[in-house]
């Protein structure tokens, strides 16, 4: 049976998610970490047998991915590109070479412009010791065009409670959720505007019409996600958690994505007894040479190898930490302290 032509390709999902321009890449951490030791990490015991260091294994269903002792991605570079970081459980505890700091999550997003570089870590601590401590987050890597590529590095915090959100009901009463990251969302009295994306970002292009929304249809649910408006906008959807989707009428299955054509609007109905949860990633893409090795993403091989000339001489900048996998104390306050010194600070959303 032919697809219908809104569904333009379905593929399984990888790791990393495959993504398109201008999107580099886009992976979802599900993290069932244990209660912590004390000191931010699981307990001793429950290290043997992984390859500490460089842990990708899920072995009990957690990893400890690049930490020693507390989980997470120690302090690393990068250049020509921007990260946009989804939390929706959990905290992770963030450092750079900007001096900025934050402990965010429960729905938080970091959005950071490497631009001429910077250094980072993302660390995740354990702080509960009497129960789990469930991560679950998304991490998209978002190009920069060629006159963007040196700009200045910028931190921002976009909070939980300021995120745009819509419920939409349908007729027989069942409910889509729909978070705005980016990306101006239809609604039924007006058009819901998203938080305004860092300056040098591409999203910050109107005829890039990018956007990044997460989608949570209650079992039973319809809703109709609306055609995109710029001209030669690309569109993917990831079905990440549920069972069944259909996308006009052609069923799916959990852990595939989609390719949508953007100019139509699509049905989408989850015939599952569970939630059905998606990301979307859309935008026109930037067309230009990537030239990609690790955490640097530039349009030739000449600029490739100046990134690494430029790291080995400056690191970015240096690191004023005292540590490479710096955690920020106790507290489950989520807060921000911005490299001009000002400082947000929120108490916990979660139980």
């Amino acid at each position: 049976m032919p697809y219908p032509d809104t569904l333009l390709s379905v593929a399984p999902l990888g790791m990393p998610w495959d993504t398109l321009d201008p999107f580099l890449f886009c992976v979802h951490h599900d993290d069932a970490y244990p209660p912590g030791n004390g000191r931010y990490g699981p307990d001793a015991a429950l290290l043997k047998g992984r390859q500490i260091g460089s842990d990708f294994s899920g072995k009990a269903g957690w990893s400890m991915y690049h930490g020693q002792q507390v989980p997470g991605f120690p302090a690393h570079p990068h250049r020509g590109f921007e990260t946009v970081t989804i939390v929706r459980q959990g905290r992770i505890d963030h450092a750079d070479s900007l001096g900025a700091a934050a402990r965010f999550g429960g729905g938080d997003v970091q959005w950071l412009t490497a631009g001429r570089g910077i250094v980072h870590a993302e660390m995740f601590p354990l702080l509960r010791t009497d129960q789990p401590n469930p991560l679950e987050l998304f991490q998209i890597w978002l190009n920069l065009p060629a006159d963007s590529k040196m700009v200045a590095p910028h931190f921002t915090m976009f909070w939980s409670q300021d995120i745009p959100r819509h419920r939409f009901v349908d007729e027989a009463g069942r409910a889509t959720d729909v978070v705005c990251i980016a990306g101006a969302l239809p609604v039924p009295d007006g058009v819901l505007s998203p938080l305004s994306p860092p300056p040098d970002s591409w999203a910050s292009r109107l005829h890039a019409d990018l956007a990044i929304w997460t989608l949570r249809l209650a079992p039973g649910a319809r809703w109709v996600l609306p055609a995109a408006m710029g001209d030669g906008t690309r569109r993917k959807l990831y079905f990440f958690a549920g069972s069944r989707l259909a996308v006009d009428g052609q069923p799916v299955a959990v852990r595939h994505s989609m390719e949508l054509r953007a100019g139509a609007a699509v049905t989408l109905v989850n015939e599952g007894a569970d939630a059905a949860e998606l990301l979307m990633l859309q935008g026109r893409p930037i067309g230009e040479p990537v030239a990609q090795y690790g955490p640097f993403v530039m349009n030739t091989e000449q600029e490739l190898r100046q990134a690494f000339e430029d790291y080995r001489r400056t690191q970015f900048g240096g690191w004023p930490w005292p540590d490479p996998a710096p955690v920020h104390g106790d507290s489950a306050d989520r807060f921000a302290r911005h490299a001009d010194g000002r400082t947000d600070r929120f108490p916990p959303q979660e139980a």
